[in-house]
């Protein structure tokens, strides 16, 4: 016994399997329990041991299943995380358990199987024991997943062991059951590899080896169902390979119309091809051809719509007698769709086959010819004979915006032990905390290790034991991670004793040494220095508050409430923290606050006559807070950089500059500097956000989006996520009236991403800056129609986002930004892509409300080239449009508008 132990400390896993056999039961339990003792004792190893760790874990996990006796407590041992470490089941451990009763394995094997997160990597193993119980193989998801990517290993191809396999039969109708496809699936797509499953699938359904029908059938309920992308190409792959014979697709109309209506854009239009098949058939009624037609034209995909209308129109040639069926529902779905050429097809359509109608059909055709684009109008007129009601599909137009966002306070910091201990938890556990959540929390942190340390610092050591930088003797050091880090656990640990203040001394020198930085790095240098003071004091003086808190939950400090903690702070006899009171500072309005002002200059310290000082404007001069309206700041810049300023000199003389770095620590005297950089790829882009960065400068809106300007043009530039999270947050606490040209060049980029979720993000920056009055219409328009000029921006991802600000109600909004971007965009000699589709935008914003005027350059003579494309027939209803009064009136808020 004391020699399987030795190779477990050594972590010879190889060796146990042959040091466990030989043992007896009473040898095996008492090695049972030192095992334990052991596995207990690794948890605890401290994290810089975990090489070690893993070679010993492996060791305890074949020695521990060799002597465990239960098969519960088996299968439990073998499927540990804190055993595993991700790996699969060590290579002989079937053969250890081979002595075993056929029950015993059995049973080991089915509840491995039930584990979610072991069985797909355990199956060789699960496979060996139910082999050697002489039980069928559970048939799990994971074991599922884990049998298709092994199934093919005993022989030479693929397909030879499907052959052969003896599962093959009952597993592969669970391959359409999964949630999940194994990645060894899904990712084979090229038809000509020799592994691609529905090409197999089809071989193994002509063999006989698994049964036609019930692939076909799988194929459809799970192309049903619905699921990722690249899952459902597998299963229209495989659709296809079987080629559906027309008795076999006839058998799934109602499925095939379910999955048009409603299903993926690549799994609709495979079963609108279908559909139109059994259509030319003869086989698909009418009814079903009608409410496939109310679903299928309200789909976004243009091709698919058109696809339905072309359909519509082939039944309608051959029989003539579905006309009073469909045509109203047609005219219902298709009258009011925001495309006018779907419009225009429609209404060619109807009047073909109006005269095979019955009057209540007529009628009800007629009527939701109401719902028709003004364009279109007149010739309803002459199509049903007779002019519609005065005011017949218009409306009284209202402007809705978004309610206009409110200050909220701040909730006051958690005054218990357990709040603070709870929030400290959370954030310090991996997840990323918002301005509210983080400022509370160290505001709590701080409150209560005043007012009782040892209270604290207890629960803080229970709570937090499990942290790696919390286990072992030793201190962290200067050159770790964790105390250069935004982590409030960072203050935590120095309140445990577990970081030193010579350390966070050291790293604060490292960083401030530093003669050059992007801006976000600065960003993060304030934040990290508010937390190494406060660690730094937190046992040697510790604050009784912070005077840093914000107010309001957008970062804002109310100048009146920093007196009052100053004050407090002169009761107590505190020494303010330097760091701590330079991020007030920053934090508080400047200006308008004369009454303030002289209660500050009245309690006589010298941080509240510096106070009274900032709020009087006399306050010591911030040159990277000053903006700069200048056409320079948005212009061209060289590097290939498009739009996206570089930083500007923004200091008189170097006399400027040492007046800044007098007054403020060391961590801000980068906003006294030129050489702040704001480059679209700096390194922070490829890592994500930080949501606190507004909170440092809440005032300053402009200064902020220049500075996280670049990570917005990647967005529409390089495709990259993320980066327009900051423009509603902007916008909110926008300075007014008139932000300036950064943040319109922001939103310009914002619009115009890559990605759809960035759209959006942005075209809330635009309507929640709208709901402020912040909105210069026609700066933005110029900033779009430079960005696309330079394609920098792509037309239809920018019509993307105005169509779907336009239909949030804000149309008369996007209209006054569309108005000024035209004459670049309608520039002679210029061809763009995608023109006619934000001219439909602009025609619908005009017709919906009503602003009338003179038209953009080069409209009427676009208009007036003829022809039958979509540009110009976009370009003749916006003309139209303009020239037309409409009912409407001042843009008002949700909130107003619902009262």
């Amino acid at each position: 016994m004391s020699e399987l132990l030795d190779a477990v400390r050594a972590g010879d896993h190889e060796s146990v399997p042959g040091l466990v056999k030989p043992l007896t039961p009473a040898d095996r339990k008492a090695a049972l329990a030192e095992l334990k003792a052991l596995r207990s004792e690794v948890r605890g190893w401290h994290w810089d041991r975990w090489r070690e760790r893993s070679r010993v874990q492996r060791a305890l996990l074949v020695a521990g299943a060799g002597c465990l006796t239960g098969a519960a407590a088996a299968a439990a041992w073998i499927g540990a995380r804190d055993l595993r470490n991700g790996d699969r089941a060590p290579w002989g451990l079937a053969d250890l358990l081979a002595d075993r009763d056929p029950a015993w394995l059995g049973e080991v094997a089915r509840r491995l199987a039930e584990r979610s997160s072991t069985a797909e990597d355990d199956f060789s193993l699960i496979r060996e024991l139910s082999e050697r119980a002489g039980t069928p193989l559970p048939d799990t998801d994971a074991v599922v997943r884990g049998w298709a990517d092994t199934v093919g290993d005993r022989e030479r191809s693929l397909l030879g062991g499907l052959r052969k396999d003896p599962h093959v039969t009952a597993f592969v109708p669970r391959l359409f059951e999964l949630a999940e496809l194994p990645n060894g699936i899904s990712w084979r797509t090229d038809a000509q590899d020799p592994d691609h499953w529905p090409s197999l699938l089809a071989v193994l359904a002509e063999e006989g080896v698994v049964e036609r029908d019930m692939l076909v059938d799988a194929c459809v309920a799970r192309l049903l169902r619905g699921g990722r992308p690249r899952e459902l190409v597998f299963f229209l792959n495989v659709a296809r390979r079987l080629g559906l014979s027309p008795a076999e697709e006839t058998a799934h109309t109602a499925d095939w119309i379910g999955m048009a209506a409603d299903g993926p854009s690549a799994v609709a239009g495979y079963a609108h091809g279908v559909l139109a098949r059994i259509a030319a058939d003869g086989a698909l009624p009418v009814r079903s051809l009608a409410d496939m037609t109310g679903s299928v034209l309200f789909r976004p995909e243009k091709k698919l719509v058109r696809a339905q209308l072309v359909l519509v129109g082939k039944v309608l040639r051959s029989d003539r007698g579905a006309a009073d069926e469909l045509l109203p529902v047609l005219a219902d779905a298709a009258f009011g769709h925001q495309d006018t050429d779907v419009q225009e097809r429609a209404l060619k359509l109807v009047a073909r086959c109006l005269a095979d109608v019955g009057e209540e059909s007529r009628q009800a055709v007629a009527a939701s010819a109401a719902l028709l684009s003004p364009v279109h109008r007149a010739r309803a007129v002459e199509l049903f004979g007779e002019q519609p009601a005065a005011g017949a599909g218009l409306v009284s137009y209202e402007e809705i915006l978004p309610p206009v966002p409110l200050p909220v306070r701040l909730a006051p910091a958690p005054s218990t032990v357990a709040e603070v201990v709870e929030e400290v938890v959370v954030l310090s556990g991996g997840r990323d905390g918002d301005t509210v959540s983080f400022e509370r929390t160290l505001d709590g942190l701080v409150r209560l290790a005043y007012q009782d340390t040892a209270a604290l610092t207890a629960a803080l050591r229970d709570a937090l034991a499990d942290r790696w930088w919390f286990k072992g003797e030793t201190r962290i050091g200067s050159d770790s991670w964790f105390v250069r880090a935004a982590d409030v656990g960072l203050v935590a640990a120095a309140l445990l004793e577990k970081v030193s203040a010579r350390t966070l001394t050291i790293v604060k020198s490292r960083w401030t040494a530093n003669g050059k930085w992007c801006a976000h790095e600065a960003l993060d240098g304030v934040l990290n220095a508010r937390l190494r003071e406060v660690a730094s004091l937190i046992r040697t003086r510790p604050l009784p508050f912070l005077l840093a808190t914000p107010t309001w939950e957008s970062g804002t400090l109310d100048p009146d409430v920093l007196v009052e903690r100053l004050r407090e702070y002169q009761r107590l006899c505190a020494t303010p923290a330097p760091v701590d009171f330079a991020q007030a500072l920053l934090r508080v309005r400047r200006g308008g606050r004369p009454e303030t002002a002289r209660a500050a200059a009245a309690l006589g310290t010298p941080e509240a006559r510096r106070l009274a000082d900032w709020l009087s404007g006399e306050g010591t001069p911030v040159p990277a807070l000053v903006r700069d309206d200048s056409e320079e700041a948005v212009g061209s810049a060289a590097g290939g950089e498009g739009l996206v300023p570089r930083a500007r000199r923004l200091l008189a003389g170097t006399r400027e500059r040492r007046v800044v770095e007098k007054d403020f620590p060391r961590e801000f005297h980068w906003l006294g500097r030129s050489d702040v950089e704001v480059a679209r790829y700096c390194y922070h882009w490829s890592g994500g956000r930080n949501t606190n960065w507004p909170a440092v400068l809440p005032e300053n809106s402009e200064v902020l989006a220049h500075w996280l300007l670049p990570g917005v043009e990647g967005c529409a530039a390089d495709g990259q996520r993320g980066g327009t999270w900051c423009l509603p947050v902007l916008a909110e606490i926008a300075e007014l009236p008139g932000p300036g040209p950064s943040l319109h060049l922001a939103l310009a980029y914002g619009l115009g991403a890559r990605h759809p979720g960035d759209r959006l993000a942005a075209v809330d920056g635009l309507l929640i800056l709208a709901a402020r009055g912040g909105l210069e219409g026609k700066l933005l328009g110029e900033r779009l129609g430079a960005l696309v000029d330079q394609d920098s921006v792509k037309l239809n991802r920018l019509t993307d986002s105005l169509r779907t600000a336009a239909e949030s109600g804000a149309a008369g909004t996007v209209w006054s930004v569309i108005r000024p971007a035209l004459p670049a965009l309608l520039a002679p000699g210029t061809k763009r892509t995608g023109l006619g589709e934000i001219l439909a935008v602009a025609a619908d914003c005009v017709e919906r409300c009503g602003a009338a005027g003179e038209a953009p350059a080069g409209l009427a003579a676009l208009a007036a080239r003829g022809g039958g494309s979509r540009v110009t027939a976009q370009a003749a209803r916006l003309l139209a449009a303009l020239g037309q009064q409409n009912d409407h009136s001042t843009p008002k808020t949700v909130k107003t508008s619902l009262n």
